[in-house]
């Protein structure tokens, strides 16, 4: 574990610090033939599945897709091997009935939650994070 890494659910809650793209993203499936997909310039994110290749890009690039969605990326660097903080992130958006998903990366958590409820969102990360820290 690199130096740094929190992996106590209080330290991680209290130290999400959520920041929100100022971007809308969406979420693009591709079927596998086309997982080179070339003309997708930079997308945040390639998830490849047996179904297919999802692509998360800015809502500007073309193609189908689904929704518009805010990227709130939480500042703690989480270790891959805490446990908690997913699920307590999840648990308090869903009790708001914000839809949320999450991709968890090396350094950062992302959550996708629905464009027109970010600011929601933001106030719900924020109060978890407050009240941890009371």
């Amino acid at each position: 574990m690199w130096p740094g890494f929190v992996r106590d659910l209080q330290a991680m809650l209290a130290g999400m610090d959520p920041v929100c793209d100022q971007r809308p993203y969406r979420f693009l499936a591709l079927p596998p033939e086309d997982a080179g997909a070339d003309w997708i310039d930079d997308p945040f994110a390639v998830i490849r599945e047996e179904e297919g290749v999802t692509f998360v890009v800015p809502s500007d690039v073309e193609g189908v897709g689904e929704g518009h969605f805010a990227r709130i990326t939480l500042q703690v660097q989480s270790s891959l091997e805490g446990v908690g903080l997913t699920a307590s992130v999840a648990t308090g958006l869903a009790t708001e009935g914000i839809a949320c998903n999450v991709i968890a990366a090396y350094h950062h958590d992302h959550l996708f939650v629905p464009w027109d409820r970010r600011e929601e969102a933001m106030e719900v990360l924020q109060k978890l994070s407050d009240d941890v820290r009371r």
